[in-house]
């Protein structure tokens, strides 16, 4: 899993570096964020632990694998994890924008995350939601 968030990190597109550099070293509110960040079985693009918000910047490959993404973000919140996705367009052309949205999210309070439902234990429902069609499973990031 290292090796992979590595070579994701190594094959990140601008607008992830853009981003990345706005929240890497506390930069945006004081928050820490990890770039590349694992969250079995599914590699963030960035994360604020703190604050258990997930971000992440789709390319165009995200317009058809929308039950891929749907799947991964239920995944996460069922974990616990609040997630926004932007365009990587947005984040190039509207970098200020994403960044404010980040900082909004980022200091509106956590509401808590989804409970389980009976019989449904988090790890199984991942999996269970990451095995739901083999044309989705491409990859895991």
């Amino acid at each position: 899993m290292v090796t992979f968030a590595r070579t994701l990190r190594a094959a990140s597109a601008d607008a992830k570096l853009r981003i990345w550099h706005q929240l890497k070293n506390r930069n945006l509110g004081g928050f820490k964020f990890r770039r590349q960040h694992s969250i079995p079985p599914y590699t963030v693009d960035f994360i604020c632990i703190e604050q258990k918000l997930v971000v992440e910047l789709d390319g165009g490959q995200h317009l058809e694998q929308r039950a891929y993404d749907a799947a991964r973000t239920a995944c996460l919140e069922s974990k616990g994890f609040r997630v926004i996705r932007f365009w990587d367009d947005e984040a190039l052309k509207q970098a200020d924008s994403v960044l404010e949205e980040i900082l909004r999210q980022l200091t509106t309070p956590h509401p808590s995350p989804r409970p389980a439902l009976r019989g449904e234990g988090v790890g199984l429902w991942c999996v269970h939601s990451f095995s739901l069609s083999p044309q989705l499973g491409r990859g895991l990031g």
